[in-house]
């Protein structure tokens, strides 16, 4: 049975539904569980609620918690990351600083000066990682789920020859959304998904070999149902393709629809904001989770979408699963760069993951991923030399910024993040 390292476990919310997610397998049942955080009370806050889980489906599986990051990788055959480097008091910079000089971020975790900098504080701990596994579990497969995905998965498979793939549930959420939306059952319809992280396409959408794009342009059509989604569907419209990001995550990634308040109130409300969100339901979250501990009601132990516990499964027995996942560009998408970090249909078997070909982007897609690749290429050269200049490039070629601050106003915030954040930033000491 496998060993799996969660790493970041302090994320009690998505440790709980990992390790619910691997016991769900019978195959798996038996599995042993590492966590791993750097805050002891909320590391045994999941770790309790791990073991009360284990000890409800009577299985055979073991748990251990520790501090030390080494000790949960020795032998693991899964890392699964999940860290938040800085917490929310870093999270908080990265959205009130750029905040005053105009840039309002709607979730600020994959590009823009939040995502760049939330990538810059996640790589030294990434790349470090990911290098002790070389040696202590020179077989595992990193399954990274921290933001900025495309960023943070480029940089680790830079600096390591770790096996890296990047998970997100945007692929099948959206699915089941355009499911909704075509009214045809999510479990018959059959889809092809490429791109980049959080801006990867919908390139076919079938239901029994009907295709249901004009099912789906009526539905834009439809005030009502646009006034749902404004931000993709105006996207769709445009340039004709689906994307797998919400309309509010969406609309950071493009210059179109936060350059001005009114333009937030047409296509981005109401309001969504991320890191008040997360501010408002921590201490909630925690609660909640004390009071299932205490209570003699069982855990709900329905298996989730996410993909992680699948690719676990599907190495471990040999039955093939596919997902979408973040790996290099190795030609799979041909009118992208070599090298960045392509979101792409994968299998996955004993023999571990294999990269679905893409072949060419439809080249009004291809160009919308190239202008935040070409963010996160600096992004990165940033986070692993601790380059500045680096840093104030990646914010100047980000669309949004871009579109709202001079050159000389985004080297000022810039410097100002990197003084606020300097305790999370050691490669620029």
């Amino acid at each position: 049975m496998p060993k799996i390292a969660l790493i970041g476990a302090g994320s009690v919310v998505f440790a709980r539904n990992m390790i619910r997610d691997v016991l769900s397998f019978p195959e798996l049942a038996d599995s042993t569980f590492a966590l791993m955080d750097i805050d002891p009370e909320r590391l045994d806050l999941i770790a309790r609620l791990g073991r009360k889980m284990i000890e409800q489906v009577g299985t055979g599986a073991t748990l251990t918690a520790t501090l030390e990051r080494r000790e949960a990788l020795e032998g693991a055959d899964f890392v699964i990351c999940m860290v938040q480097v800085g917490g929310l008091e870093a999270f908080k910079q990265d959205i009130e600083i750029p905040l005053r000089y105009g840039v309002d971020q709607s979730v600020g975790d994959t590009l823009g000066p939040g995502g760049v900098f939330r990538g810059m504080r996640t790589i030294p701990v990434l790349t470090a990682m990911a290098q002790e596994m070389e040696t202590l579990c020179s077989r595992a497969l990193l399954i990274n789920y921290s933001n900025p995905m495309a960023i943070n998965c480029w940089a680790a498979n830079a600096a390591s020859s770790t096996r890296t793939v990047g998970l997100c549930h945007s692929v099948q959420g959206t699915a089941s959304l355009l499911s909704d939306y075509v009214q045809a059952p999510f479990e018959e319809v059959s889809y092809w998904v490429a791109g980049i992280n959080h801006m990867a396409w919908f390139l076919r959408f079938e239901h029994n070999g009907e295709d249901l794009y004009p099912r789906l342009r009526e539905v834009m059509n439809n005030p009502d149902a646009f006034a749902t989604n404004k931000v993709r569907f105006e996207i769709m419209r445009c340039f004709d393709y689906f994307v797998t990001e919400s309309t509010h995550h969406m609309s950071e990634y493009v210059p179109y629809f936060r350059t001005t308040q009114q333009r937030v109130e047409d296509f981005a409300t109401p309001r969504w904001d991320y890191y008040q969100l997360c501010k408002r339901d921590l201490e909630p979250t925690l609660k909640q989770i004390r009071e299932q501990l205490d209570s003699d009601e069982p855990v709900e132990m329905r298996r989730s979408r996410e993909y992680g516990s699948r690719i676990i499964h599907a190495e471990t027995t040999g039955q093939v699963q596919r997902i979408n996942g973040n790996v290099p560009n190795t030609g799979l998408i041909t009118n992208l760069p070599a090298g960045c970090c392509v979101e792409v249909p994968c299998y996955v078997d004993q023999l571990g993951l294999h990269p679905c070909y893409v072949g060419d982007l439809p080249p009004q897609l291809a160009a919308l991923n190239r202008s935040n690749i070409a963010v996160q290429e600096l992004a990165v050269k940033a986070g692993l030399e601790g380059d500045r200049r680096a840093v104030v490039q990646a914010v100047c070629l980000d669309p949004l910024t871009g579109a709202l601050l001079l050159p000389g106003q985004i080297e000022t915030m810039v410097d100002e993040m990197l003084a606020a954040e300097a305790q999370w930033l050691p490669q620029f000491a």
